[in-house]
């Protein structure tokens, strides 16, 4: 078999066998949970699972044109309802980060930059530029990249369970965003058309490029009756495969020496965000009369593509949990650089830190 090949099937046959068995025995969310359990349990035994780029774009371009069958005619009204979530969204994005990002510089010897990068909530990719474009050592780019996958693995596994346990069984999965599906043809060409919009939007440096395009594109077409129902259920299927295994083939760079020494630095950070989250989550849940799930997802420190995908499988409100989504990254993407600015204050790294780095 092509060597090239082989870590591509791997992660697609593993992906596709975790969502099945995970669906099968009705773990919420399982297509999105399954895949991404199955493959970075790949990644732990050194296979080196891949997912080629064009497939990875493919994945979450089918989950955004999903997530944009739930648009209506009535969707700028249903806005109207967000501005209090939205607000309560945005002090829970910083005090997740002053929070998260105090602990690791107190407990675990980080800087200040790369604290607040290793706990933005979401936006992997454009934290991890923003690390590498930093001169000297001010930030540790590895280091940001494994708490990030780390929460990133945490809460895609354990807030579909802890969602169920709260609020009981998922409210319709699927059927809860349309209840017409397009036809394969109809999928494909609205997938297609898709993706070279999300190509040109990543061209312009747009993060999550590939999945906005989707929801813009279709979310248009919802909203003006253009389009009825969401893309066929084999695709949507695989786009949630796709997006499970993306999560899981980010360990194959990680070493399990950084994994071990990682690993109770991202589970802390993960514990304080979701916690903080859920709690702020419930009050305005009980303030608006929202469910509960729903404005978890919402509020959860996930990935925009990860915690959009979860929605979808768990049937909430597609338009408010994109919006929330969207828009906290659209926040990270304005502040962020704000928030690592060099201070005379910022300590060097410690000893500890400097170790840790030489031996990555």
């Amino acid at each position: 078999m092509n060597q090239g090949l082989r870590p591509v099937l791997l992660a697609l046959s593993s992906a596709l066998i975790g969502a099945a068995a995970f669906q099968a025995i009705g773990v919420p969310a399982g297509p999105l949970v399954g895949s991404t359990v199955a493959v970075t349990a790949l990644a732990a035994l050194g296979l080196g699972p891949k997912v080629p780029p064009l497939l990875r774009n493919l994945g979450f371009t089918t989950i955004g044109v999903t997530l944009g069958a739930g648009v209506t005619t009535h969707f700028l009204s249903d806005v109207l309802r967000f501005p209090a979530s939205l607000l309560a969204l945005t002090a829970t994005m910083l005090a997740v980060m002053l929070v998260s990002s105090s602990v690791l510089r107190r407990f675990f010897g980080t800087t200040r930059g790369t604290a607040v990068l290793a706990t933005s909530p979401g936006a992997l990719s454009y934290s991890l530029s923003l690390a590498a474009d930093r001169p000297g050592r001010t930030i540790d780019t590895p280091f940001v990249m494994v708490i990030q996958s780390l929460r990133l693995l945490i809460i895609t596994i354990a807030l579909p369970p802890l969602v169920a346990l709260v609020e009981g069984s998922p409210n319709g999965g699927l059927a809860g965003i349309a209840r017409h599906t397009l036809d394969l043809p109809q999928s494909l060409v609205l997938i297609a058309i898709a993706t070279i919009a999300g190509l040109l939007m990543d061209k312009l440096r747009i993060p999550a490029a590939f999945l906005l395009a989707g929801v813009i594109l279709s979310g248009l077409g919802h909203g003006v009756g253009w389009l009825e129902g969401r893309p066929s259920t084999a695709l949507t299927f695989i786009g949630f495969s796709l997006a499970g295994a993306v999560i899981g083939a980010r360990f194959s760079a990680i070493t399990g020496a950084q994994m071990r020494a990682l690993f109770v630095a991202g589970l802390a950070v993960t514990t304080v965000a979701v916690v903080l989250s859920g709690l702020v989550s419930y009050a305005v849940a009980r303030g608006l009369d929202l469910p509960f799930g729903q404005v978890w997802v919402s509020f959860a420190p996930g990935g925009v593509e990860g915690m959009s995908a979860m929605a979808l499988s768990l049937g909430y409100d597609p338009a408010y949990v994109a919006t929330h989504h969207i828009f906290r990254l659209l926040l990270l993407l304005a502040i962020l650089p704000l928030f690592i600015r060099d201070r005379k204050t910022d300590p060097a790294p410690s000893a500890k830190q400097d170790s840790s780095s030489a031996e990555r």
